[in-house]
């Protein structure tokens, strides 16, 4: 016997004004997830249920008569079993499914840059007006030699191949499949116009991209989607993906309905196939393993490009990277437990990896006492907010930084959170021709090169503000570096004073 019993409650309520709409049919004709419907008197009425809070109709709405708030149904008072926890035992008893979430951890865990201030300059060490005095901002990225010969003011010595960023800013790896064709071309164009590069992450790249090839980075993930010698040589760094924040020790799941003609060709693999990432390298059980891989990529490339590798954030970081190091990586990425991510089963998402924050901390002060700093660059990612969270990444040790749910919210992105679904209402996280076509690349890549312009302007702003007058001098100075509200082991860990001292 068969019981149409639903438990699991709408998530939003949709408010619509009467007196202010005009049943123009707008919010239907904009929500992919039918949370709009026109009624056969021309009227417009809300689906509740279907509403993912993306507030496209509300944005787009032009009487203004439309707004969101949370569904108003109230459980019974209990500090254990939130509402939310409720809900989703519900939605996995009517399922028997493993929840699927898009975007980064929400839980409310300690942000650590919020947790830390900056110094700044005053009579002695006076500070520096970035408006009439230079400020670099350049970012030199790649293995740096143990010594350097010169002759008559010209190096002599054959340097490792570096990559050399107009600023510590990157676009971070999201891939054709995951994010749309008009998404990463507005990334892509935004980082050539900036003078930065973007990751293609997974998914290969797209034949229309290669004129983009010189600002890009490319990676080799355990599926190898699209990883050819072509793609390897055109690219300006190669990207080893062993994890990311989102979902540390797992694999990655790109739905076979999202692998269209286009995503099929990129990735070289059938359309309409599920592409599954394992979750090791089945070339890759050891840090010799990962040796041969990383020269393997140099061999190919006849080491002119630098070889990174990607890691989650987890407790042994420090002991990880030190082995990536020696084993000849030119940059460790680190993917904080914030990161972003197109889709990752929930309880990961929201339960495994640690802080970023600790995480680069504790790698620099590694490899700093092991004398191999200098052999590798260090970036960051897993939420990236603002400038302010840069230039404290940059005092903890880091180089340069990635951003990626930044950098989509100035594409439009309203953090709904539902981009595994495939109907982002933004045209970002989907693959539907006619959700696609409403992100337009030749427009959104300018916002996308006016947030990089903004943070850069406010990085020189607040170096100027400590008397700092180049990027290289903060890297790792974390005496400009102070905590409030932290216990002393967080402070250890960071290796950071409290404010005050």
């Amino acid at each position: 016997m068969e019981y149409n019993l639903e438990l699991v409650m709408p998530r939003y309520k949709i408010v619509r004004d009467k007196e202010r709409c005009i049943n123009c049919g707008a919010c239907a004709r904009q929500c992919a997830n039918e949370a709009h419907v026109i009624y056969d008197d021309g009227t417009v009425h809300s689906i509740d249920e279907n509403c993912v809070n993306c507030q496209r109709c509300v944005c787009l709405c032009p009487a203004h008569a439309l707004h969101i708030t949370k569904y108003p149904l109230e459980f019974c008072e209990n500090a254990n079993w939130t509402s939310e926890a409720i809900q989703e035992v519900y939605t996995q008893a009517k399922t028997g499914g493993v929840l699927l979430s898009g975007m980064g951890n929400p839980k409310p865990y300690p942000i650590y840059w919020d947790k830390m201030l900056l110094n700044a300059s005053q009579v002695t060490n006076p500070s520096i007006d970035p408006l009439r005095e230079p400020m670099e901002t350049v970012t030199i990225l790649g293995r740096k030699p143990d010594c350097v010969k010169m002759k008559n003011g010209a190096i002599t010595s054959k340097l490792p191949p570096q990559i050399k960023l107009s600023m510590p800013i990157m676009f971070s790896a999201m891939s054709f499949g995951s994010i749309s064709l008009n998404a990463q071309k507005s990334l892509a164009m935004a980082a050539k116009k900036m003078g930065t590069l973007f990751n293609t992450g997974e998914g290969g790249l797209h034949r229309d991209f290669y004129p983009y090839a010189d600002c890009a980075v490319v990676q080799v993930a355990s599926g190898r989607f699209g990883v050819h010698k072509q793609y390897l040589e055109a690219a300006r760094m190669i990207e080893i993906k062993i994890g990311q924040g989102a979902k540390p020790g797992i694999g990655g799941h790109l739905p076979g309905g999202k692998v269209n003609e286009e995503v099929s060709a990129t990735r070289m693999i059938p359309a309409g196939a599920d592409a599954i990432s394992p979750a090791p390298h089945h070339d890759i059980y050891s840090i010799e393993d990962l040796r041969q891989l990383i020269y393997s990529l140099k061999e190919v490339t006849e080491y002119k490009k630098p070889v990174a590798v990607k890691i989650a954030a987890v407790h042994n970081s420090a002991a990880i990277a030190s082995g990536i190091a020696r084993a000849g990586a030119d940059v460790i990425v680190m993917d904080g437990y914030r990161g972003g991510t197109g889709a990752a089963p929930t309880r990961i998402r929201d339960n495994v990896g640690i802080p970023i924050e600790l995480a680069l901390a504790a790698v620099d002060s590694r490899l700093r006492e092991e004398g191999i700093r200098h052999n590798v660059s260090l970036v960051v990612a897993g939420s990236i907010r603002n400038s302010a969270d840069i230039v404290k990444a940059i005092a903890l040790g880091a180089d340069a930084v990635y951003i990626a749910s930044s950098a989509l919210m100035a594409l439009g992105c309203h953090m709904c959170r539902t981009c595994n679904t495939g109907k982002c209402n933004w045209g970002i996280a989907t693959q539907r021709p006619d959700l696609v076509k409403r992100l337009n690349p030749e427009v959104m890549h300018l916002r996308a090169a006016n947030l990089l312009n903004a943070w850069n302007h406010e990085i020189k702003e607040i170096l100027g503000g400590m008397g700092i007058n180049a990027i290289e001098s903060l890297r790792g100075n974390r005496l400009m570096l102070r905590g409030i509200g932290l216990t002393q082991k967080e402070l250890d860990i960071l290796g950071i004073k409290h404010a005050g001292e």
